[in-house]
């Protein structure tokens, strides 16, 4: 228990000491890329964040090319998060006033779509495609394989792993 205390507090240290020596860089970074100063004080923190949760801490010659990429990454989920937010909104705009959900559930279906859509991007892209194509435009199986020009029984496979992915992670996610 006292090995996992110092190995902690040194971890704190080491990444306070990364902070300081790269905040100021990396904010800039994102701000060049963000065009907004709030966004990129917000993943400049979610960068650090990120190294704390998964405790593990570049050499300090490789300290600005992995907090390079660890931004990137969280760029493209926000540009995914605000694209699905979008799409959500435009559906939303559709409905009868009645029928339009409360914040709280709005804000819930988001944080599923950004989930699934997560899970999605771990998969290949003709799977993804596939299973995209068989729940969403709701085409058969022949036609996904016209549109893909790949047999009948590749879609069957993807849409089988698709559908084991999803099902693994409902399980994750229980309670």
């Amino acid at each position: 228990m006292a090995q996992g205390k110092v190995a902690g507090t040194r971890l704190r240290k080491q990444l306070g000491t990364l902070y300081v020596d790269h905040h100021g860089w990396l904010s800039s970074w994102l701000q060049a890329r963000l065009g907004c100063s709030h966004t990129a004080a917000d993943l400049a923190q979610d960068t650090y964040v990120r190294l704390l949760v998964r405790g593990y801490l570049p050499e300090p010659e490789q300290s600005r090319r992995h907090l390079r990429r660890i931004a990137s990454g969280l760029m493209v989920d926000l540009h995914r998060r605000r694209r699905i937010e979008a799409a959500y909104r435009d559906a939303l705009h559709a409905l009868p006033e009645p029928e339009v959900p409360s914040e709280e559930i709005r804000a819930e279906v988001i944080d599923t779509l950004v989930r699934i859509d997560a899970l999605l991007h771990k998969l290949p892209a003709k799977p993804r495609r596939a299973f995209l194509l068989s729940r969403l435009d709701g085409l058969s199986y022949p036609q996904i394989a016209q549109r893909l020009e790949v047999s009948v029984s590749s879609v069957e496979k993807y849409i089988a792993r698709a559908l084991e992915v999803c099902f693994i992670a409902a399980l994750e996610s229980r309670p």
